[in-house]
């Protein structure tokens, strides 16, 4: 497990990380969202003893990072997938980490397999795609079979197979008990593969919930409705006490989870309905309501501006 308590980092006048104060539990994938300049990344670098923390505490089972003895059992991470010397084989640049480690060499061989990259080992990382060195950057952490697993970004420059397979992983890691902690600005990957919701902002803590709960909290839910005996069905729900709202092209909605009470009533009343869905906002849709007010870098909305010193009539194109 993971505990922070009160975690702060200043940089001179710079607050990166704000009293942050969560726990990342055993068996369940637990997310990390936050808009750029959040802290995500800094808090991270504090959990692995990388970046010391002006106020505040950070646990790895009960003990400071520095204080884990063989630290690669204990915690395995993937920060930055290009932190490998590139005339090295993936093959030594695992060897080395093994045997500073305490850990078998027999391992090598096995996350090299369990990645991909058994067939390039003895490639030098130089030579890697993006892709490939991601891959790297896992078996580095999966190296000394840890009990904590913590991903900044894990998908980047992955393709589809490659996305899927990092998934499956991280659920099966918090399947089999382990802590998976994962950062990412995939939403649509997220949502796929957290359980569980730690959400900053400026870095402070503006959500630590399910992602179930997450949604539920800062979105809309509605039951989306059409019928062609729209204005009978209109009665009928009024009628019951529940609230319409005409939302154009013939389609009603009504706030909150009525679907089944609103086919009940429907039903009893021989009233055909064409559509009867209830509707959710995104994982996306819900993170960019909760966080609108802690982005740092905002880009301007609408059409970009010319370049400075050409003409009013200039359309663009190609010169």
């Amino acid at each position: 497990m993971i505990e922070l308590v009160g975690l702060s980092k200043r940089y001179g006048e710079k607050v990166a990380v704000d009293h942050l104060t969560f726990a990342v539990r055993p068996g369940i994938v637990t997310g990390f969202l936050g808009p750029n300049g959040a802290g995500k990344s800094t808090t991270m670098r504090m959990i692995l003893g990388l970046d010391h923390p002006t106020a505040g505490d950070v646990r790895i089972d009960g003990k400071h990072y520095d204080r884990l003895r063989d630290p690669l059992t204990y915690i395995g991470a993937l920060l930055d997938a290009k932190a490998v010397h590139g005339g090295r084989s993936a093959y030594n640049h695992l060897l080395c980490l093994a045997q500073s480690n305490g850990i078998p060499s027999r391992r090598v061989d096995e996350v090299l397999q369990t990645v991909g990259l058994a067939a390039v080992a003895r490639k030098k990382a130089k030579g890697f795609s993006y892709g490939m060195g991601q891959r790297l950057g896992i078996a580095a952490a999966l190296l000394g079979d840890p009990r904590i697993l913590m991903f900044d970004e894990p998908v980047n420059g992955l393709d589809p197979e490659g996305i899927h397979w990092i998934r499956n992983l991280m659920k099966s890691l918090a399947a089999r008990g382990r802590t998976v902690f994962v950062s990412s600005h995939l939403m649509s990957e997220m949502a796929l593969t957290a359980d569980h919701l730690i959400v900053i902002g400026q870095g402070r803590l503006l959500a630590d919930t399910s992602m179930a709960d997450f949604i539920r909290a800062n979105s809309r839910s509605y039951v989306r409705i059409r019928s062609p005996q729209r204005e009978r069905l209109l009665d009928v729900l009024h009628g019951d006490g529940i609230t319409v709202v005409e939302a154009g092209g013939g389609v009603l909605e009504v706030d909150g989870g009525k679907a089944e009470r609103i086919g009940e009533l429907a039903a009893r009343q021989g009233i055909v309905l064409h559509e009867l869905s209830p509707q959710q906002a995104s994982l996306e849709e819900a993170f960019m309501q909760l966080t609108a007010q802690a982005v740092e870098y905002h880009a301007q909305d609408g059409p970009e501006p010319a370049p400075q010193g050409w003409g009013a009539g200039w359309k663009g194109g190609a010169g």
